[in-house]
């Protein structure tokens, strides 16, 4: 009996030793062994938490526990991602992140938070155009058309945006010094808001993410005359991109990716990296991402920290380029 008890505890030390060397903590092992909260950065209805919720609902059906959605918007999307960084870590807050957070880097001198070292990549999500939209009664039909336009009402075209420094605005900005033109920015504290100014005829135009605007474009409430991304998407092939309708080198593409404390168990994030995978492949979770004008576009934990560097260094010299100011 003494010895089958010696046995017993030179295994148990033995299996606790090996967890301690391999860095695994013991909650990895039977993780997630309660609900699971992912941190929308943004208020509801915008993509991030439209997205968010998609993959959520079926992270759940595949965990043992819920995954629940928290919309922790403010300051241009660092409070979430503030509160994300300051998480126990132990993979049961994730954040949304999306190029906010690239843009951000460079925006915002103290944003509260070190978007390479404070977080850890689980996966990269989707990727969507933003699309150039103008209320039906402005008189230009393409690109090149409203260029024009511009041009023979130098300040008189006002574009609206969710805020300062976010992704429509940083679009509106780079048409403006790429294009040579002298239009208007108008802040709003969310591109909701923008988007229903415009279809009250309130602006002229907005560069609006395709899941905020293509339920308008499909119904003609509004006019696509193009969109901002490096290549045509295959959700609306017709529209030309900007830099095909008169703006060479043009490109902003949205995406969206899924981050957690960077101090995370690797076991936890493989886990998780494995799930949204899963999650992407599912055929109904394609068609909801079209629905929204996006496409799935998965990357690895190392894929989506490379894919992150690059956009901040390409969106610092877009700032630096435009003038760009948070405030």
């Amino acid at each position: 009996m003494q010895s089958i008890k010696l046995r017993w505890i030179v295994m148990v030390w033995g299996v606790a030793g090996w967890l301690a060397a391999s860095n695994m903590p013991l909650y990895a092992q039977n993780y997630p062994a309660k609900p699971v909260r992912l941190i929308a950065p943004f208020p509801p209805g915008g993509s991030s938490d439209l997205i968010a919720r998609i993959i959520a609902q079926r992270l759940s059906e595949g965990f043992p526990n819920q995954v629940i959605i928290e919309n922790r918007p403010g300051a241009g999307s660092n409070l979430g991602s503030q509160i994300a960084a300051r998480a126990a870590p132990d993979g049961y807050t994730l954040l949304i992140t999306s190029v906010t957070a690239a843009i951000n880097v460079s925006l915002f001198k103290n944003p509260g938070y070190d978007l390479l070292k404070d977080f850890a990549p689980i996966a990269k999500l989707a990727v969507g155009p933003t699309a150039l939209v103008v209320h039906p009664s402005v008189p230009a039909q393409n690109v090149r058309d409203f260029i024009k336009l511009a041009q023979t009402r130098p300040g008189q075209l006002n574009y609206g945006s969710g805020g300062n420094g976010t992704p429509a605005h940083i679009c509106g900005e780079m048409f403006r010094v790429m294009a040579k033109v002298n239009i208007s920015h108008v802040p709003y504290k969310g591109t909701g808001q923008s988007v229903t100014d415009l279809m009250a005829g309130q602006i002229h135009f907005v560069f609006a993410s395709m899941p905020v605007v293509f339920p308008h474009m499909k119904t003609g409430r509004l006019r696509t005359l193009a969109i901002t991304g490096s290549k045509r998407t295959p959700l609306a092939p017709d529209l030309p991109t900007v830099a095909e309708s008169g703006i060479p080198g043009y490109a902003f593409d949205s995406w969206w990716g899924l981050v957690t404390n960077a101090a995370v168990s690797p076991t936890i994030i493989s886990t998780l990296s494995t799930e949204v995978r899963r999650v992407l492949q599912l055929p109904d979770v394609k068609d909801r991402f079209a629905d929204l004008g996006i496409d799935v576009a998965f990357g690895t934990p190392s894929e989506l920290a490379g894919f992150t560097r690059a956009e901040i260094d390409r969106f610092a010299k877009v700032i630096r380029d435009t003038g760009i100011r948070a405030d």
